[in-house]
């Protein structure tokens, strides 16, 4: 038997204690390139023990609800942010740690124009873009030495569609 999860919108204060919900609000912070660009600065905490930052490309296959999640995993050198490149909505699941293991597991889902970066150590769902095929920008940590925890879970958990 799985346990039931219902996704909520995708929303800083909502997901604030796992990472950064990447978006434009307002005005730009600083208008750069001879007048022709606004830059919205510095939108979210990169945080990388050992390594440096990398920014690799993804493409995900698409995913439908109801949506399995059997697994989660995290990556306890470094945050990890992915930025879709077309638009396509992400599943993001997340769950909070109780001495090592995952527990008390959210699902939000992605707006248009919404990125995302995990917090260093914060127990995630692999990449899902909904409903089609997505590619993301990843911008994580490159480095030696392990930096990938996967918890299995006995029952998985089912995410049903909004």
């Amino acid at each position: 038997m799985s346990t039931k999860l219902i996704p909520a919108p995708l929303t800083a204060d909502a997901f604030a204690s796992y990472g950064d919900v990447i978006e434009v609000f307002g005005e730009p912070d600083k208008i750069i390139n001879q007048g022709m660009c606004g830059r919205h600065h510095d939108l979210a905490t990169l945080d990388f023990g050992s390594g440096q930052a990398g920014i690799s490309l993804f493409n995900a296959k698409a995913r439908s609800f109801p949506y399995s999640v059997d697994m989660v995993e995290r990556h306890p050198e470094g945050s990890q942010a992915f930025v879709p490149l077309d638009g396509v909505p992400m599943l993001v699941i997340v769950a909070e740690d109780q001495d090592g293991t995952p527990v008390n597991l959210k699902a939000f889902v992605s707006q248009p124009g919404q990125s995302i970066n995990l917090h260093r150590g914060t127990w995630h769902g692999v990449l899902a873009p909904i409903e089609q095929p997505g590619r993301y920008i990843v911008v994580d940590r490159i480095g030696d030495g392990p930096n990938l925890e996967e918890h299995w879970f006995n029952s998985p958990y089912t995410v049903e569609a909004v």
